[in-house]
């Protein structure tokens, strides 16, 4: 048996140049005490937390293969909920930057996240239509709710009722009764998608941004209000009183012929406010204090508005009031003094006022703001190029004027990253986008030089790495010094883009490919420096070959004798370079060849193409030894491993693949980007690759030591398939459900298959040593004396435990989140034994939590066949009693400590006279209240 070869593995080592990602939302975190300093932006699958004071990353917290849709901390400030493009939702701790917590319910990504007042609900929309209420101290679902035909854009809890309100893009804006899990009332007001909707006014008020340039307010009334809200008001107010107009319900709201009695609350519109933008409304938010109201559209304005408190109403209201009757008395042809009726309206706009608009240097994708105490507005916001913006902004100034306080800038590039190289040494590497070029050390990923430049399409080191040569898409060679990073030359080489660089191997010159079909040769000059005394790098045109066609890209043979060209007619010239005469054509490809590298020694050319395949040729007589279909869209990057046979290819289809050039093999793949790729590049010694995509990011996949062989790696590839169909299957259906609706909260992974697989074992186990047990019995009175009983490693493992206290260790093995799914897809003929044993445990008092909850679910599901079963009828009798009577105990216990610690409480407030928790928060702002109305009374007098 011959030898194998083994490979080497490529794995991840770090994602850089990122700042924030697209798809998400940015918003304020509160670490080490401190609110207002730091934010979470998504970062492709990861969170970064960034300090705005410092402009550094200080931060990762490290999340799934998928790319995150959506950020929302939690109300104490010290977790974050994550959710995801597969709909699961991680819950990170910020003290420790750990995920414990996982959610698996929905299907698709996850579009919006919001925590209740105390954090222990948590509500999540997504693109599959539905909302899901989610248990976080518990670790489970609560209920799902089904109902909107398009993507949720909002879900919002209601601070006093137990209600939820969301809001979808099929136009409607939905409430939901939580305690009855059912939707009792329908928004249809809305001619467009409902892109977002807020709560203000202590839950009395709900504004809604659609696809227009109108922002709809709709008023509240709940149940013990409506019948006042049902007598007609006076439209108008006359005296000195005004009272608020009532208007009249419109666009379709809710008028319905159902009575007090039977609903809930009723909505009204108010009225609305015209936005600026014409645009939809991508963002809609309120700060914590309900005070200040902004929203953006897909421009580069954020509008901010204030709603006025009740005082601040009136007082506007009564200098109305004032002006409306010198008005009406200048006006009265007498000109006697006599009560004069005036009249005034109150509109949404003297309750909502427009503060100011804050304009930001792009187009933002996503905002968040905190309004401090001291009547400060803080906003921040992530931009579409790939930076992120803070500004100030005093709200209550007679013109308020936003100031910009930090800009996160470095750390990476405003657009798509098209070009990438590696130094000589492996430590710098080059990238260069449409309005920079920076270097980055690739140990630490640190960006240690940025220098503007045109739009960038190619580039290398010059030897010795003190120069960069860029060739831009306007047919342009910039050289820059890296160490004072200035531009030294500019030359117009190509009248159209310049595509493509090929360093020569002697490293005197180079060659360039543009659209002006023609090849270009550079030599390397010192030509004598304007500014200094010494010599400078230049470079100085020798010869040029035309061609028929655009030429896409070029390369030296590494014995610099030949040149390879890729033109527009699909096919690969080869040149002598000495003589400029035709050698080759390799033709084949039905696309235009984007991408090409030579081997080290030689003897292969392997070409990458716009149809997606890849070709290897002898370089010799020009034969193709191999097509190998690649990727599953165009293949952008091609390039080989020095000094060996394997080369990387990129792709659009978001996948990076090593191959064999000998054996024709794939090796690896590297998964990691969201979008396309651009580009990569190798490092010289090979144990680096380095690759950009269309989501901004930039990453590093570093050689391991570990070998890599094939036919594991094919097995690990069918096992990852296996899973992945495994939890695209169908989901179980539950009796009194038809098949493809799930009303349950969970999904079936793979984990919960595994769950489930591990609870099936444990009954096997139990069964098999229950019926060993007996058999030992049996042995031991026939034989008269105690024979010893065999051992099982399993239980032995566990600390020799019994097999009924094994099966319990299983079940509190399994997550919290995953519980219920798992005993969903458990076979009924495992369900008799579980609940004889959910009868012992719970007569033990052991874990009555979990085996009721447990218990509970497998009622539910398996009801008509629990109950048409005879055999399990005492069985459920029995659980009848001992579950009544332990819930009881638990309750009682749980009673008890809640009255001991009420009474530790009233002992600690008597000995030092100390409020606890929201006493004293509330009698803190009692006293600054007083203080500051104390100090408006003295600057008054004085």
């Amino acid at each position: 048996m011959g030898l194998t070869k083994q490979y080497l593995r490529y794995v991840a080592s770090a994602v850089f140049g990122l700042i924030g990602s697209q798809k998400g939302n940015i918003v304020f975190v509160t670490l080490r005490g401190e609110k207002g300093r730091y934010v979470a932006v998504p970062a492709c699958e990861h969170v970064f937390i960034w300090d705005l004071r410092k402009g550094e990353k200080i931060l990762i917290l490290q999340g799934l293969k998928q790319e995150v849709t959506c950020l929302c901390p939690s109300p104490d400030g010290l977790h974050l909920a994550v959710g995801y493009e597969d709909g699961s939702i991680r819950i990170f701790s910020l003290l420790s930057g750990e995920g414990n917590v996982t959610f698996n319910g929905h299907k698709a990504a996850i579009t919006s996240l919001k925590y209740d007042q105390l954090g222990g609900r948590l509500a999540s929309g997504s693109k599959d239509t539905d909302a899901i209420v989610w248990d976080v101290i518990n670790e489970s679902g609560l209920y799902r709710l089904k109902g909107h035909k398009d993507a949720i854009t909002q879900a919002l809890f209601l601070r006093e009722k137990n209600l939820l309100v969301t809001s979808g893009k099929d136009t409607m804006v939905k409430w939901w009764d939580l305690d009855t899990q059912h939707c009792f009332k329908t928004m249809v007001g809305h001619r467009t998608e409902v892109w977002g909707l807020v709560l203000v006014s202590e839950d009395k008020r709900l504004i809604t941004g659609t696809s227009d340039s109108e922002l709809r307010a709709w008023d509240i009334a709940y149940l013990q209000e409506v019948a006042d809200l049902e007598e007609p008001e006076p439209k108008k107010s006359k005296g000195t009183s005004p009272e608020i107009q009532d208007t009249q319900p419109e666009d379709g709201a809710l008028e319905t012929d159902e009575t007090p009695e039977d609903r809930i609350l009723t909505c009204r519109k108010a009225g609305s406010i015209m936005r600026e933008g014409r645009d939809r409304v991508v963002n809609l938010a309120v700060d914590r204090t309900g005070r200040i109201l902004a929203c953006h559209g897909t421009d580069s304005v954020l509008e901010v508005f204030c709603i006025l408190s009740k005082a601040e109403v009136q007082k506007k209201m009564d200098k109305k009031m004032k002006k409306a009757r010198k008005k009406a008395k200048l006006n009265s042809s007498k000109g006697e003094e006599e009560d004069i009726e005036v009249s005034v309206e109150m509109t949404l706009q003297d309750e909502i006022q427009r503060v100011t608009n804050i304009k930001t240097s792009a187009k933002i994708k996503s905002f968040d703001f905190i309004h401090s105490p001291q009547g400060e507005l803080k906003a921040v916001f992530l931009l579409q190029n790939n930076l992120v913006e803070s500004y100030s902004l005093q709200p209550s100034a007679p013109a308020p004027q936003p100031v910009r306080t930090s800009r996160i800038t470095i750390g990476g590039h405003r657009s798509d990253v098209r070009t990438l190289s590696f130094s000589s040494d492996n430590i710098a590497v080059l990238s260069a986008a449409a309005e920079s070029v920076k270097i980055w050390n690739r140990a630490t990923l640190q960006c240690i030089r940025t220098m503007t430049c045109e739009y960038a399409l190619c580039s290398f080191f010059v030897p010795g790495d003190r120069q960069v040569v860029i060739g831009t898409k306007t047919g342009k060679l910039q050289l820059y010094d890296l160490a004072s990073g200035n531009l030294l030359e500019t030359v117009d080489a190509h009248d159209g883009a310049l595509w493509s660089l090929s360093l020569s191997p002697d490293q005197r010159g180079f060659v360039t490919g543009g659209a002006d079909k023609s090849v270009k040769f550079w030599d390397f000059e010192l030509v004598k420096d304007e500014n200094s005394t010494q010599k400078r790098l230049s470079v100085k045109q020798t010869r040029t070959l035309q061609l028929d066609e655009d030429v896409l890209c070029v390369r030296y043979s590494p014995n610099q004798k030949l040149l390879a060209v890729s033109l527009l007619d699909c096919t690969v010239k080869i040149f002598y370079i000495d003589t400029l005469k035709f050698f080759l054509s390799l033709y084949g490809h039905k696309l235009p060849v984007i991408c090409m590298d030579i081997s080290y020694d030689g003897a292969l050319i392997a070409t990458g193409s716009a149809d997606r395949n890849v070709k290897i040729w002898g370089l010799d007589f020009g034969d193709c030894h191999k097509s190998l279909f690649a990727h599953d869209d165009s293949v952008m990057y091609l390039q080989f491993v020095p000094k060996s046979h394997l080369f990387f290819t990129a792709g659009k289809d978001h996948k990076i693949k090593q191959w064999d050039a000998d054996k024709f093999e794939h090796i690896q793949t590297l998964e990691g980007h969201h979008q396309e790729i651009w580009c990569l590049a190798v490092s010289p010694s090979g144990d680096y690759v380095v690759s950009s995509s269309h989501d901004k990011s930039l990453r590093l996949w570093e050689r391991t030591r570990e070998p890599l062989i094939l036919e594991e790696e094919r097995e690990m590839q069918r096992e990852a398939e296996y899973e992945e169909s495994v939890a695209k299957e169908d989901q179980p259906v539950v009796p009194g459900e038809t098949q493809g609706d799930n009303y349950f909260t969970g999904k079936k992974t793979i984990e919960t298959v595994k769950a489930a697989e591990r609870i099936m074992e444990a009954i096997e186990l139990y069964r098999e040593e229950t019926a060993k047990r007996k058999e030992h019995k049996a042995i031991c009175k026939a034989a008269g004396k105690e024979v010893p009983l065999p051992i099982n490693p399993i239980l032995m493992a566990y600390g020799n435990i019994s097999p009924s206290a094994y099966v319990l260790e299983i079940f509190k093995g399994i997550k919290s989140s995953e519980l219920e799914e798992s005993l969903l897809v458990l076979p009924f003929s495992y369900v008799p034994d579980i609940l004889k044993l959910f009868n012992e445990f719970i007569q033990l008092g052991s874990d009555i939590e979990l085996l009721c909850r447990c218990l509970f679910f497998l009622l539910r599901i398996h009801f008509g066949q629990i109950t048409s079963n005879q055999m399990l009828v005492p069985v459920i009798e029995k659980l009848k009693e001992t579950t009544i009577s332990k819930v009881s105990q638990v309750r009682d216990v749980i009673g008890f400590n809640m009255a001991g610690l009420e009474y530790l409480k009233r002992e600690c407030e008597a000995k030092s006279e100390v409020m606890f928790f929201a006493d004293a928060t509330s009698q803190l702002e009692e006293k600054k209240r007083k203080r500051k109305k104390r100090e408006k009374l003295i600057l008054t007098y004085t």
